[in-house]
């Protein structure tokens, strides 16, 4: 595996109008794949997965055992000499494999011995998710470097821990392994596990259907292997007279990381990224500047960089740089416009909220607000072209008029349904290249 070379592509129209404060501008992140040798550090990976054995995993006892079936697989796909273990979790977390607290080398008999294991496991006891991320936090802390990846199963809510056990634990596990988490069933919680997620910087799914867990283990699995690149940060400088709004990820997933930023260098903070493949992302930024002179020079609104940030008192890696710019102008065609991009990401993150909350309004019992937010979600998801959205949408409510958004909700809906739409309202599709651009909607 070679490691991947990246590249930033900036979209933006950096003309704003007379006392024009906004800047945005949509960074684009793309690493593909290069020839040659990999490095010694990208080589390495270590993995955990975690397997909820509750006791309502035997109910069916199908459930805990294709979750058993797909712990195997994930085992088997890991590459030769990745460290590994398997946990156990319900009440508290235990070890699975290897039997006492560590991580061991993936060979054939490694394998072997994990999966036998796994097909002693019995269900019991109730849910904590705190403290099996903090078991894994654990194991990861006896490798150095590489790539941390974890998967965590459940299909249960978070009963046997405060919400404040639940969020301490993600604080001490932010930033020391990206977990990527599952709900099998529908007697999760979605806003849960996807809180579990993003502190993580990992992604939340459903499958409704245990027996869908194997193929989807495998394919978790694959993807964690397929990273070269670990703990990449987006680090964005300011002018000392500027604010920096925001910085969310757009494509594949609306993530906001304006929480998570980090201080690194003078007027600049590192936003974390996780483990990188041969992949690309988009990201939004927005920018608050001082107004300059009409007519003026160009100013540079920001300067993105990509790094892999270094170890105390040494200078990060930069992989990649852009920059944002500003420049104002009295010619309204210029400064009226906004990038396409930008419209369409902007378009689509407003989805994903109008999504979560009309659904979370629903299940308050507030049915005019739940169907203002549902409609505006199905004019959305037109506009952007989110036909997957789309589709999902129309299985929570009957739409009367898509154009503007005139919807029924629809009664007793499928929990499964429901849920999909959920878990999956996060997921974007790439800007349509013919979008013509559009006049702004009260920027600056």
């Amino acid at each position: 595996m070679s490691e991947p070379q990246f590249s930033i592509k900036i979209d933006q129209n950096r003309y704003l109008p007379e006392g024009g404060r906004e800047v945005h501008a949509i960074v684009s992140v793309e690493a593909s794949a290069a020839d040659g040798p990999p490095a010694a550090s990208a080589a390495r990976a270590s993995e955990v997965v975690i397997i909820d054995t509750s006791g309502s995993m035997s109910y069916p006892e199908t459930k805990l055992r294709a979750a058993v079936a797909a712990a195997q697989v994930a085992v088997d796909t890991l590459r030769d000499g990745v460290e590994f273990a398997v946990v156990s979790g319900s009440n508290t977390a235990s070890m699975i494999f290897p039997r006492h607290p560590g991580l061991v080398p993936a060979t054939p008999e490694t394998r072997a011995e994990a999966k036998l294991a796994l097909s002693r496991l019995t269900a019991s006891g109730g849910t904590a998710i705190g403290s099996w991320l903090r078991l894994a936090g654990r194991l990861f802390d006896t490798v150095q470097g590489g790539i941390r990846h974890a998967i965590l199963l459940t299909d249960g809510k978070n009963q046997h821990e405060t919400p404040e056990e639940l969020d301490a634990a993600l604080a001490a596990c932010g930033g020391r392994f990206v977990c990527d988490c599952r709900g099998v069933g529908t007697d999760w919680e979605v806003a849960e596990l996807r809180k579990v997620a993003s502190a993580l910087l990992g992604g939340v799914d459903i499958v409704a259907d245990p027996a869908g867990l194997v193929a989807d283990f495998q394919a978790m699995t694959e993807a964690a292997m397929g990273k070269s690149v670990a703990d990449v940060a987006l680090r964005v400088w300011t002018p000392r007279t500027a604010k920096l709004r925001f910085v969310k990820q757009v494509m594949p997933t609306v993530e906001d990381l304006t929480g998570k930023r980090v201080g690194s260098e003078p007027q600049a903070g590192d936003y974390p990224l996780g483990a990188w493949g041969a992949e690309s992302r988009d990201y939004h930024i927005c920018v608050e500047v001082e107004p300059g002179q009409v007519g003026g020079r160009e100013l540079r609104a920001a300067w993105v960089k990509l790094v892999v940030p270094g170890a105390p008192g040494e200078e990060a890696k930069v992989l990649a740089t852009g920059n944002v710019l500003a420049q104002w102008t009295d010619d309204e065609a210029l400064s009226t416009k906004i990038n396409p991009r930008v419209a369409d990401y902007t378009g689509q993150a407003e989805l994903a909220d109008a999504i979560q909350k009309g659904l979370q309004a629903n299940r308050d019992g507030d049915v005019d607000t739940a169907t203002a937010l549902l409609g505006r979600a199905v004019v959305l998801a037109d506009e952007a072209g989110n036909d997957a959205i789309t589709a999902m949408l129309r299985k929570v409510v009957d739409v009367v008029d898509p154009a503007t958004g005139t919807v029924r909700l629809k009664r007793n809906v499928d929990k499964v349904a429901e849920m999909e739409l959920d878990t999956r309202s996060s997921k974007t599709v790439r800007t349509r290249k013919d979008e013509t651009v559009t006049t702004r909607r009260g920027e600056g």
